[in-house]
C-alpha cells in the first residue's frame, strides 16, 4: 500500500484538529501510512500515539483520553484488538465519546461477528485509503456530535436528563431516530422503568422489526419472570437475525432457568460456532454441556475458554474448574490435580482458593482417596474461620457438593440452606441446588427444604416493606435490620433496607449514621449485581436527602 498524495478536494471534508488518536497496529509501515492520513484530516502529530502491541495500547489507553481508536483485530503474540477493546470496555479506559474503529484484512463472518460482538463502532476492511477512512469517520464523527450530550449525561449517571435530551433530539433529528429510541429503551431498563421500555419498544416494533428491541423486550419478561414470554421472543429473534448474539446468551440462560439443559445446550452451540472466540460462552457452554453428561464436549469447550482467557481480561477461573471436574470424571485424577495447579498459579483470591479446595477434595474422594478428602474438609473449614470469608453461590455450592459426598449432610443442608435465603428468586441456583440433593439421594426431602428456605426468604424480605405502607417506620426499619443479618447476601432485603431507610428519614429526618447504614447496603447490593436499576433509583433518593462527601 502507498500513501497518497497530496489532499485532494474531492475528498469529504474532516477536521481533527485538537483530536487525540490512537493507532494500535503490530506493522510499524501501516502505523506510518494511517498516521499520515491522520496528518491530512487536521491532527497534530504530538496528539497522534500508536502502540505495537496489545500491552503497549492498554498501558496509553490507561494514561491518555482518547478522541479517536483505530486498532488492528490481529496483532500478533499477545492481546489481539478484539482483546483490547474488551480490556478496554471493562476497565472503563474508554467512554462513549470515544469513536473506535476495527481495522483488519480479515472478511470471514466469523472475524466479523466476533469483532462486532464487542460493539466497536465500525469495521474497517485493508487495504485502508485516505478516502475510505475520511468516509467512515467523518460519518462516525457527526453521529458522535449528535450524541454528545446524551453520552456526557449517561457518563455523569444522570439518566432522567438523559432521557429528556433524547425526547429533544427526536423532535429534531429524524437522521438518527433508530439510535435514539434503542438509547432511550435502553435508559428506561437501566432505571428500572419496565413498563415504560415496554411501550416504547412495542410502538418501535409496530414500525419495524429490530432485533434488539425484541431481546429487550425478553429482559423485561424475564424480569417479570414470564420464562415463556421471553423465550417465545428470543426463538423469533434468532430465526429472523441468526447472527444477533446477545439473543442466543440470552435464550440459554432463560432455557437454563426452565430447566431445559438440552435446548440451552443446543443455543450455546449454535452461538460459539457464529462466534468461537468468546471467553465466557466457551465457558458457559462447558458449564451446560457437563450438566447434560456431554463430557467430550465440555472439555473441548473449557480448554477453548482457557485459551483464549490467556491474554484476555475476561479470563475465568470457573473454565479451569470445570475442567477439573471433567479430567475427574474421566477418571484422571493426575491431570485433574494438575489443572488445580495451573488455577493456582493464574488466580490467586482467596474466594477462588476455597472453591479449589472444594473440588480438589471431590477429586480424592472419587479416587478413593476418602482420607485426604476428609483432610481438605477440615482445611477448608479452617480457611473459613482464619481468613473470615464468606463464600460466593458458586462456591458455597461447591463446598456443599463436598460435605454431602464425605457424608457431613447436616453442615450441607446448612450451607444450602444460606444459599436459599440469600437467592430465593435465583431459578438456575435453585436448579444447581435440588441437583445436589438428588445426588444424595435427598431429591424428595430436597425439594421440600426448598421451598421452606424460600417461603421464610420471601416473607422476611417483604416484610419491612409491608410494614412501611402501614406506616410503622420504626419497625420497618429493625425487620429489615434483623433480615439483613439473617441473609447478608440477599440482593432484595439489601435494597428493602435502604428504601425503609430512606422513608424513615423522609417521613422523621435523618442522622449520620442512617445516612451511612442506607449507602452501605446499597454499595452491598451493587457489588452483588452491578447495574440494579433499583440501586440507581435508590441512590438518587439517597443522594437528595444527604449528597455524597
Amino acid at each position: 500500500m502507498t500513501i497518497t498524495g497530496p489532499l485532494n478536494l474531492s475528498l469529504p471534508h474532516l477536521d481533527l484538529a485538537g483530536k487525540t488518536v490512537l493507532i494500535i497496529d503490530d506493522y510499524q509501515e501501516m502505523r506510518s501510512i494511517l498516521r499520515e492520513f491522520l496528518r491530512n484530516c487536521g491532527a497534530d502529530i504530538k496528539t497522534i500515539y500508536t502502540a505495537a502491541d496489545g500491552s503497549e495500547a492498554i498501558a496509553l489507553l490507561k494514561k491518555v483520553q482518547f478522541d479517536i481508536v483505530l486498532c488492528d483485530l490481529y496483532l500478533g503474540s499477545g492481546k489481539n484488538g478484539q482483546q483490547v477493546l474488551e480490556e478496554a470496555k471493562y476497565r472503563s479506559l474508554v467512554g462513549l465519546a470515544c469513536l473506535w474503529v476495527m481495522v483488519s484484512a480479515e472478511k470471514t463472518s466469523e472475524a466479523v461477528t466476533g469483532a462486532a460482538e464487542y460493539q466497536p463502532d465500525a469495521y474497517l476492511i485493508k487495504p485502508v485509503t485516505e478516502m475510505s477512512l475520511r468516509l467512515r469517520l467523518t460519518k462516525l464523527w457527526k453521529k458522535k456530535a449528535a450524541f454528545a450530550k446524551i453520552h456526557q449525561a449517561i457518563q455523569q449517571s444522570d439518566y432522567l436528563k438523559a432521557i429528556n435530551l433524547c425526547d429533544q433530539c427526536l423532535n429534531s433529528d429524524i437522521t438518527h431516530k433508530t439510535d435514539l429510541l434503542r438509547i432511550k429503551s435502553d435508559l428506561f431498563l437501566l432505571t428500572g422503568e419496565y413498563d415504560r421500555a415496554q411501550n416504547l419498544l412495542e410502538t418501535i416494533l409496530v414500525e419495524r422489526d429490530f432485533p434488539w428491541a425484541k431481546t429487550a423486550l425478553a429482559k423485561i419478561s424475564l424480569k417479570k419472570n414470564d420464562m415463556v414470554a421471553a423465550k417465545t421472543l428470543l426463538e423469533e429473534t434468532i430465526q429472523a437475525n441468526p447472527s444477533f448474539l446477545e439473543a442466543y446468551d440470552l435464550l440459554a440462560q432463560t432455557l437454563q432457568a426452565m430447566s431445559d439443559l438440552e435446548g440451552a445446550q443446543h443455543i450455546l452451540e449454535q452461538a460459539t460456532k457464529l462466534s468461537p472466540n468468546s471467553v465466557i460462552r466457551q465457558k458457559n457452554l462447558g458449564n451446560i454441556t457437563m450438566k447434560t453428561g456431554k463430557l467430550k464436549l465440555a472439555e473441548r469447550a473449557f480448554r477453548k475458554s482457557i485459551a483464549l482467557g490467556e491474554n484476555s481480561i475476561l479470563k475465568t477461573a470457573d473454565a479451569y474448574l470445570g475442567l477439573v471436574k471433567i479430567c475427574s470424571a474421566n477418571q484422571n485424577p493426575n491431570e485433574a490435580i494438575k489443572v488445580l495447579g495451573q488455577l493456582n498459579k493464574h488466580f490467586t483470591a482467596d474466594e477462588i482458593r476455597l472453591k479449589a479446595l472444594a473440588v480438589e477434595g471431590m477429586i480424592y474422594h472419587q479416587s478413593g482417596n476418602i482420607e485426604k478428602a476428609n483432610q481438605i474438609v477440615i482445611e477448608l473449614d479452617q480457611f473459613l474461620t482464619q481468613n473470615n470469608l464468606h463464600p460466593d453461590s458458586d462456591g458455597a455450592l461447591e463446598i456443599a457438593r463436598l460435605l454431602m459426598t464425605t457424608g457431613d449432610k447436616e453442615k450441607a443442608i446448612a450451607v444450602l440452606k444460606k444459599e436459599i435465603k440469600n437467592n430465593p428468586e435465583n431459578n438456575s441456583l435453585l436448579n444447581d441446588i435440588a441437583e445436589i440433593f438428588d445426588k444424595a439421594d435427598m431429591g424428595e426431602e430436597g425439594n421440600q427444604l426448598i421451598e421452606t428456605f424460600r417461603s421464610e426468604a420471601m416473607l422476611i424480605m417483604n416484610r419491612g416493606v409491608l410494614l412501611i405502607s402501614k406506616g410503622q417506620y420504626e419497625e420497618a426499619v429493625v425487620a429489615m435490620r434483623n433480615a439483613r443479618a439473617a441473609m447478608p447476601t440477599n440482593m432484595r432485603v439489601l435494597l428493602n433496607l435502604a428504601h425503609v431507610i430512606i422513608t424513615y428519614i423522609q417521613k422523621n429526618g435523618s442522622t449520620p449514621e442512617l445516612i451511612k447504614e442506607a449507602r452501605d447496603s446499597l454499595f452491598a447490593a451493587n457489588e452483588l449485581l452491578p447495574g440494579e436499576p433499583r440501586f440507581t433509583r435508590l441512590m438518587a433518593s439517597l443522594s437528595k436527602l444527604s449528597p455524597m462527601p
